[in-house]
This record gives structure tokens, C-alpha cells and sequence, in this order.
């Protein structure tokens, strides 16, 4: 292990590590986003999009990263849609985890009982009233570890990037292994800066969940 090297490289590896934290939550807020609505379809069971939405889901959850970014990357220029790197990192990575936050919103609104709705319904709120005011919330609240999770898992996703020339932690390391052999070194800063991402989410995510416990919620 030189240290030399070390410290030579490190500049290289937090460059990527911005890009690739930047990339990563862009992601996991589409996916989100997506994950949110896809799992309102699928509680309210709305003819048409419920059968479209649980396509985008089985596609999503049973074919790999990789693959889907080989097709966003090379396969839709094909057609016409031109496309560049950043963008098939992100629209990748939030295709793939829309699907996985929508299973984990999901489940939270089913944990909901019926009741609670009814009786929100029968005090005169509208539909879109009942799922922001009570139904929404107390889903969250449920859906928090699985939700962080999740976004543990597409953070660690990214590293599937460089296969589409994203230079981020991943393809720093081979790179600089490729070009000066330095292989223990870029892979014991690509394990640093990883712990470095990953470590604060995990925190959080557990404070987080501990907080809504005590508060009586997601038990």
C-alpha cells in the first residue's frame, strides 16, 4: 500500500464521488416520484393503468441494470431518441427503482385500514383530501425502511455507470488500474468513498426509523 498514491489519487476519486452521489439522488428522487404514483394506481386499482403499471413492474424488477441501460444507451438512438450518458445513468437508475419504491409505498398503503378512509370520506374529504391528509402520512411512516432501503440499494446501483462511460467512483478505479496498475490502492479508495456515501444514509435511515417508532408510528 503506498500512501503516495493515496494522496495522489484522492482529488480523482472525490471528483466522482460528487458525480456519482449527484447522479444517484437525482435517481432516487425520479424514482420516488415515480414509486408514489405507481403505488397510488395500484391502491386505487384504476382500470387500465393498474395493468400497465404492474407491466412497468415485473419489466423493472426482472431484468437487470445493466441491461436497461444498454437499451436507454445504445438501443434508443436506434429510433431516433438521441441520448448521452448522464441522462441514461439517471433514467435508468430511476426506472429501476420506481419500481422497488412503488412496492415499498404499496405496502404501506395497504397497511392503512379501510376504516380510516371510510370514516375520512363520511366527514365530507374528497378522495385526493383522504390520501394526502391521512392515508399518505401514516404510509410513509410505514414505508420508511424499505424506502431507505431502497435507496441504500440504488445508490450502491450506480456503480453499474461506468459500463456507459460515466466516470464515477467505479470507472475512476478501473481506469487508473487499467493505466498505472495501482490496483490495491483504487480499490481501497473506491471501498473508502463508498463507506463515505453509504454510511450517513444507513445512519439516517435508522435514526429516522427509531424517531417514527417512539412517535408511535411504523410499529
Amino acid at each position: 500500500m503506498d500512501w503516495t498514491v493515496i494522496a495522489e489519487y484522492m482529488p480523482l476519486f472525490r471528483e466522482a464521488a460528487f458525480l456519482t452521489v449527484r447522479l444517484g439522488l437525482t435517481g432516487i428522487a425520479i424514482a420516488i416520484a415515480v414509486g408514489i404514483a405507481c403505488a397510488v394506481v395500484l391502491y386505487y386499482r384504476i382500470p387500465v393503468l393498474k395493468t400497465l403499471v404492474s407491466f412497468y413492474i415485473e419489466l423493472s424488477r426482472n431484468t437487470p441494470l445493466l441491461v436497461q441501460l444498454f437499451f436507454i444507451y445504445y438501443g434508443l438512438p436506434k429510433i431516433g431518441i438521441s441520448t448521452n450518458p448522464v441522462f441514461c445513468g439517471i433514467s435508468g437508475l430511476a426506472f429501476l427503482g420506481g419500481s422497488y419504491m412503488c412496492e415499498a409505498f404499496r405496502s404501506g398503503l395497504e397497511a392503512i385500514p379501510p376504516i380510516q378512509s371510510e370514516s375520512a370520506e363520511s366527514l365530507g374529504m374528497s378522495r385526493l383530501q383522504v390520501m394526502r391528509y391521512v392515508i399518505f402520512p401514516q404510509a410513509l411512516s410505514i414505508s420508511v425502511p424499505a424506502l431507505m432501503a431502497n435507496v441504500i440499494f440504488l445508490m450502491k446501483e450506480t456503480s453499474i455507470f461506468s459500463a456507459v462511460s460515466i466516470m464515477d467512483l467505479m470507472f475512476t478505479a478501473k481506469d487508473l488500474i487499467g493505466l498505472y496498475y495501482r490496483t490495491t490502492e483504487s480499490l481501497f479508495l473506491l471501498v473508502v468513498f463508498y463507506l463515505i456515501i453509504l454510511l450517513p444514509i444507513s445512519i439516517l435511515g435508522s435514526l429516522l426509523e427509531r424517531r417514527l417508532r417512539y412517535a408511535g408510528f411504523g410499529a
